[in-house]
């Protein structure tokens, strides 16, 4: 299980590649834990937090580590149910592009 802290700091690693997101997403951790993305402040907010969203993302904090650092493809991970997306499904691929992108 990747732990909070780790999982932060790599997302803030992403950051200038989610600069282009425009949306707000939560990420649900099912093994704990919630990430908040602020893609409509300058610059992007990520941060702990169950604020409302656009687009809601579950999945593992490992899952989660493998798909920020491209170990693991948005679309296997949702088409075998390592993710699971609710709310607007054109915010989560748009998110996926900007991961793949960087």
């Amino acid at each position: 299980m990747a732990d909070m802290a780790t999982l932060l700091d790599t997302l803030e690693d992403k950051a200038d590649a989610l600069e282009g997101l425009g949306y707000k997403v939560r990420m649900d951790l099912t093994d704990g834990g919630r990430i908040f993305i602020d893609g409509t402040a300058d610059p992007v907010e990520i941060r702990e937090g169950d604020d409302e969203a656009d687009t809601v993302l579950k999945l593992s904090s490992d899952n989660l580590m493998k798909l920020v650092e491209g170990r693991l493809s948005p679309m296997i991970a949702f088409s075998t149910g390592r993710l699971k997306v609710e709310g607007s499904q054109g915010v989560a691929l748009k998110l996926a592009a900007l991961f793949e992108s960087d």
